[in-house]
């Protein structure tokens, strides 16, 4: 007898590999297709046993109580601050992400941040744009040369950013939960110290409660006028009331941000602001990547229901065969 169709649940809309890769084989609902969601998840949630996700969907211990049968949540990125992991593991939930699969791309865009913040690339394009060429050269700007750089997260992509970095000849230091014996960077124990060192900031943290606004108004001054912030980590890291602030004031040179808190809300006073390059979370938007984070979300996903277990399980829902 054929095994039964496994019942998956999708939040929103995703990458269309996501979306086409059970088509036959399994039955797909769509919330957000939904006439009535709320009708679809009470007649739904007792049979759904994966949920699929991504973005800045929440999905918290309410939501996971409306799907009692819940085996996996798959989710589509390396950040799961959205969804309360620590929920998902009480009730016997494994948690999924994407990681690897996009850490050069968002570390080069990291890098493309830091060049465009310093060197004013997109001022200079809109300079040329306008015409003002032939009444004047555009401006001196800043440099990378004689800089430290400092890095906030000394993960996956925290390192391959300092990897990159290393080939620019700029001294490389960095902050974080703990110091890696395995790395010749030059470890802060504080954020305070690591942002009093540096010239360019460069977030790469995990988001969440923990974390946020951990960039704040001493930070800022600690960074001081020459210096430049770079977020390509969650929004949320940094204050952004402040950091407008700092960048109005002059406390610092500029800033590079992919990520904001209120996504895709960005505010207007620091839209405004010419000192800035501003990005619309582009990290890992790129048709290779995003297609690799699909393909690893469909794996979790086979994975786990052909009984070998999830391929990426994250910290707070650990897996081990017969467990």
């Amino acid at each position: 007898m054929a095994e039964a169709p496994v019942e998956i649940l999708l939040l929103r809309k995703m990458h269309p590999l996501v979306e086409a890769a059970f088509e036959g084989r399994h039955r797909v609902h769509r919330l957000s297709e939904a006439a009535d969601p709320e009708a679809l998840l009470a007649e739904i949630g007792p049979r759904v046993r994966a949920l699929c996700v991504g973005g800045h969907v929440s999905v918290d211990g309410a939501l996971m109580d409306r799907l009692p049968n819940l085996e996996l949540i798959a989710n589509f990125g390396v950040g799961y601050d959205a969804v309360d992991a620590v929920a998902a593991h009480r009730r016997g939930i494994i948690v999924t992400n994407t990681p690897d699969v996009l850490t050069d791309e968002v570390a080069d865009l990291a890098l493309g941040l830091v060049l465009a913040t310093l060197r004013k690339i997109p001022q200079a394009d809109r300079y040329l744009r306008a015409g003002h060429w032939p009444k004047a050269p555009f401006p001196l700007t800043a440099s990378l040369r004689g800089r430290r750089v400092g890095i906030l997260g000394l993960g996956r992509i925290g390192r391959a950013i300092a990897h990159r970095l290393e080939s620019f000849g700029v001294a490389i230091d960095y902050h974080g939960r703990s110091r890696r014996a395995d790395v010749p960077y030059t470890y802060h124990d504080t954020l305070i110290g690591l942002a009093h060192a540096v010239h360019i900031l460069i977030v790469v943290a995990p988001g969440g409660p923990e974390t946020r606004n951990l960039v704040n108004a001493d930070v800022l001054e600690a960074l001081g006028p020459e210096g430049i912030l770079i977020n390509v980590a969650r929004g949320t890291l940094v204050d952004e009331a402040a950091l407008t602030a700092a960048l109005t004031a002059g406390t610092i040179l500029g800033a590079g941000l992919d990520v904001f808190e209120n996504e895709p809300h960005v505010p207007a006073d620091l839209a405004a602001l010419d000192n800035t390059v501003l990005l619309p979370h582009v990290g890992s938007a790129s048709e290779h990547t995003r297609a690799a984070m699909a393909q690893l979300v469909v794996d979790n996903v086979v994975s786990w229901f052909e009984g070998r277990g999830p391929l990426t399980p994250v910290a707070e829902t650990p897996w081990r065969p017969n467990a």
